[in-house]
């Protein structure tokens, strides 16, 4: 399963219907959570989240709003009995921050630190881009190895079935045929985490080819003075970054409280900048799937029945 599940969508000041920021996100065998601010072990509960699901956390920056949920999680975790190693991602310039939010957290947990300072991969799929905000801030993409989409017409005119197509997967090659002579390419899902920032070319870089993009959407159009003053977006920027980078899921949040519960307005701003891009405002609680994959070039051109390949490489 691959899903989002929104625990957050305020700003610096929560209100009666959004929590601090607090995002967790379901990829495969994975779970990562992202900038977990007050509350988060809360929201965790209303949303059937266990702590036991989590694998990985990931911080953009150490504002409050952002990481001070950070000792309560680990706490349930230690309480949990949590087996499995946990990795910590977070600006290293933070780190003075870090160990202090886990100095007042429960100890019991594998938990194990990666301090970045540079742009680049952290870890298997994951990589950081440097943002542009008041404090050293970090966005996050998870990518998907690119793959192949097995083209049955093809498979059969080679003469290939059976235990022999899982063998040319595997191997590549299976006697005069190669698996590009069977199949098309097929681009990997991309998820983008893009918090506090102004426009930048890091958050440029991560939006690019994104199936689901996470973005602030802290002010409106009419409050673009504070978003450059306080270094953030407005809705309509969220909107460009989609468009420019091919987005197709764009999910709002980091709403400031001056809008209050409705900010229908934040939508209509970045779906006008993005035509064609699907735009959700997201609210507290919220369950969004990461989209199903592209569809291959040659399958886009001339539609046709294809194999396609699971999450774990089974057909």
């Amino acid at each position: 399963m691959r899903e989002l599940v929104v625990l957050g969508t305020a700003s610096q000041v929560p209100t009666r219907t959004r929590n601090h920021n607090g995002y967790f996100l379901r990829w495969d065998g994975e779970g990562l959570l992202f900038d977990p601010g007050e509350g988060t072990q809360r929201q965790m509960i209303h949303a059937g989240v266990a702590a036991g699901h989590i694998t990985r956390i990931c911080l953009t920056h150490v504002h409050g709003d952002h990481c001070y949920g950070l000792p309560g999680v680990l706490s349930r975790m230690a309480l949990d009995g949590v087996p499995h190693p946990v990795h910590l991602h977070y600006p290293a310039s933070g780190d003075p921050v870090v160990q202090a939010l886990l100095a007042v957290g429960s100890p019991g947990i594998d938990l194990r630190l990666h301090p970045h300072s540079g742009a680049g991969p952290v870890a298997d799929c994951l990589e950081v881009r440097p943002l542009r905000h008041r404090i050293e801030t970090y966005g996050y993409q998870l990518r998907e190895p690119d793959g192949r989409t097995l083209l049955p017409e093809r498979l059969q005119a080679a003469g290939i079935g059976g235990p022999d197509v899982g063998r040319l997967q595997r191997d590549g090659v299976l006697g005069a045929v190669r698996l590009e002579d069977v199949s098309v390419p097929r681009p990997g899902q991309r998820f983008a985490f893009i918090m506090d920032t102004a426009p930048c070319t890091g958050a440029e870089d991560l939006a690019d080819g994104a199936d689901l993009l996470v973005t602030e959407s802290t002010f409106s159009a009419d409050d673009d003075a504070l978003a450059r003053q306080y270094l953030h977006l407005t809705a309509g920027q969220a909107g460009e970054l989609a468009a420019s980078g091919s987005a197709r899921t764009l999910v709002l949040t980091h709403f400031s409280a001056r809008y209050g519960d409705d900010v229908s307005v934040l939508a209509q701003q970045a779906q006008a900048r993005a035509p064609g891009v699907t735009v959700i405002a997201a609210n507290d609680l919220d369950r969004i799937p990461v989209p199903r994959r592209r569809q291959p070039a040659a399958e886009a051109a001339a539609p046709t029945t294809a194999i396609g390949l699971n999450h774990d490489g089974s057909s």
